[in-house]
């Protein structure tokens, strides 16, 4: 039996663990991916203390200093949580079954898709959500980031690096990137922005050849990257009824508990956090 099992391996949960294990508290973290969605960012710039580098490696010192003060880490997904306080069951897709008196949710967001043809037939095959993970399979090819934010700027630049050219595809006719961001973007000469497109077709025949616009243009690449933002993943707690805001973010009080006695919530998931998505934000709570 733990005393808390926290859901998620991000920037939300492996702060947690480090707290409860310094309260000498029982605590087991269970997160599919190792590092959670910051470890995806190829450069942070805002984490206090580190001037630039690799989310991947500002989340391995999280997780080095959760283990540190004996944090269990546990690589899998919880796919149901069961009973109430003090005696919750976690299941996870590997099959196996753990006990714990109190839970933390930190999932995070999902990423959103375009939900558009060809965007499911592709993934993995051209179409991709994490420019960190696939962009190397992309040397010296045509690629799309679909996105107007921070996340579509900066995978832009990423990928800028290892493409030949990056369509940065925008819906609207301006950008809400902050303007460190724009800025890089602008001076990059390998990315192309071309304001109020509209994708409504990933084109090919087993990968990706091109994409079609509404009015019925036509681009040839072989990549598309989506990064329209994303959503609180909170599914694990329907069977609960917990109080959610009308985005699907879990509400929290101050002590960042839920509607449900037993049951906590940090991080992007929650009402607070899910308004800044950052990683700060996140660690705090």
């Amino acid at each position: 039996m733990y005393d808390i099992i926290i859901i998620g391996s991000g920037s939300a949960g492996l702060p947690a663990a480090i707290y409860a294990s310094r309260y000498c508290l029982k605590t087991l973290v269970i997160g599919e991916m190792p590092g959670g969605a910051l470890a995806t960012a190829h450069r942070v710039e805002n984490w206090p203390g580190t001037m630039a580098d690799s989310g991947r490696n500002i989340m391995e010192s999280f997780r080095a200093h959760a283990k540190a003060y004996g944090s269990e880490i546990c690589e899998d997904r919880v796919v149901s949580i069961e009973g109430e306080a003090p005696c919750f069951t976690l299941k996870t897709l590997s099959g196996k079954e753990f006990q714990t008196k109190t839970v933390l949710l930190a999932t995070g967001n999902k990423y959103r898709h375009l939900r558009v043809p060809g965007e499911d037939k592709f993934l993995g095959s051209g179409v991709s959500y994490c420019a960190t993970c696939d962009g190397n399979f992309f040397k010296n090819l045509d690629v799309a980031v679909v996105g107007g934010g921070d996340s579509a700027a900066t995978e832009a630049l990423y990928l800028a690096g290892i493409a030949k050219t990056v369509y940065l595809i925008v819906r609207k006719d301006r950008m809400k990137a902050e303007e460190v961001w724009m800025r890089k973007v602008v001076e990059t000469p390998n990315i192309i922005i071309r304001y109020e497109s509209v994708i409504e077709e990933i084109i090919g025949k087993f990968e990706v050849e091109k994409v079609r616009f509404v009015g019925g243009e036509e681009l040839d690449l072989q990549g598309v990257f989506v990064a329209i933002g994303s959503y609180p993943d909170a599914s694990l707690l329907t069977p609960y009824a917990v109080d959610l805001d009308t985005d699907g973010c879990v509400k929290v009080d101050a002590a960042q508990h839920s509607s449900v006695r037993g049951i906590y919530a940090a991080g992007d998931v929650t009402t607070n956090s899910n308004k800044y998505k950052q990683a700060i934000i996140s660690a705090a709570e």
